[in-house]
């Protein structure tokens, strides 16, 4: 059995997959993917993650999250405010053995998104208190930090979150080094591949620390045109090339840490909930690396994740 590609960010209960997902997921399959970390933003989206997780119980991966920014991609997207968290948090906890992570939560400080001091505060609020349902629950979470790179980092590190991931990140290299120090992961989708302007980030974030995602139906290749999970891919091929790796390399070291970082979401974890732990899941993945021919480099990287565990 060889490990798949993990999409540690995706949005697979968007309305732009409701007329096709069946022919979305195959693309996947026949693609590799063998996981999708399925965030949401909103309350609204919640029922209909956990029907594609029991529909699609080895493929979605569901989590709970209010995103910074409600009220949809138009004029009237706002930030979000802590009423928006009302009917959400009994959610959170009603179904909390079938989640694997909070997300999609964070902070988005785009001066056009949160014009004023009261958003920013709004956003901190709602942020917040989702990471204590994080720690609470004891879940990682899924972030968004447009923007705000710092700040999301920090407030993370202040309220004791060890587990972490920085979807899409374009922060600086020495904020998001700050982000490695904490424990934390980051994730770039197939939009990287349009142009250089993340390649320093990419090279300078240890591959342990790195995981793949689409954000689909968001940042594709072409900015015009819906993303799938499938195009996964790119990603992995973008990275191995910027740091002078094999894309399988990446492909396997990313999805270890995808389910360093989110155990509950390993397909063998889901399917036999009762027989496999936290530590059975690192065992039997290290296990099916060892057993199988990889290049050296796979060995060296995943020493180096084994050493970022303990």
């Amino acid at each position: 059995m060889e490990l798949g590609f993990v999409d540690s960010h995706c949005h697979i209960s968007a309305r732009e997959f409701e007329q096709d997902l069946e022919d979305v997921l195959q693309r996947s399959r026949q693609a590799g993917v063998e996981t999708l970390i399925a965030v949401t933003e909103e309350v609204g989206e919640f029922s209909r993650i956990l029907q594609l997780q029991q529909r699609y119980p080895d493929v979605v991966a569901p989590c709970f999250g209010v995103h910074p920014l409600q009220g949809g991609e138009g004029p009237e997207q706002r930030s979000a405010k802590p009423q928006d968290l009302d009917a959400a948090l009994p959610l959170f906890y009603e179904h909390r053995e079938r989640l694997v992570a909070v997300g999609e939560i964070g902070l988005d400080f785009t001066p056009w998104r949160a014009p004023t001091q009261q958003d920013r505060d709004d956003q901190m609020t709602v942020f917040v208190k989702q990471l204590d349902v994080a720690k609470e629950l004891d879940l990682p979470v899924n972030v968004h930090s447009r923007s705000a790179a710092k700040v999301t980092i920090e407030t993370m590190r202040e309220q004791g979150i060890s587990r972490a991931l920085l979807h899409n990140f374009a922060g600086k290299p020495s904020v998001a080094l700050e982000g490695v120090k904490a424990g934390y992961l980051f994730s770039f989708p197939p939009a990287v591949c349009r142009n250089q302007q993340r390649d320093k980030l990419i090279r300078e974030i240890p591959l342990e620390h790195i995981c793949l995602e689409t954000d689909s139906p968001a940042l594709g290749l072409d900015k015009h045109a819906r993303n799938e999970p499938c195009n996964i891919v790119l990603s992995c091929r973008y990275i191995a090339d910027v740091k002078g790796l094999s894309a399988q390399t990446v492909q396997l070291v990313t999805a270890q840490n995808a389910y360093r970082l989110f155990p509950r979401a390993d397909t063998q974890q889901r399917t036999h909930t009762h027989t496999h732990t936290h530590t059975h899941t690192h065992t039997h993945t290290h296990t099916v690396l060892k057993s199988t021919v990889w290049p050296e480099e796979v060995f060296f990287f995943m020493q180096k994740t084994q050493q970022v565990l303990t």
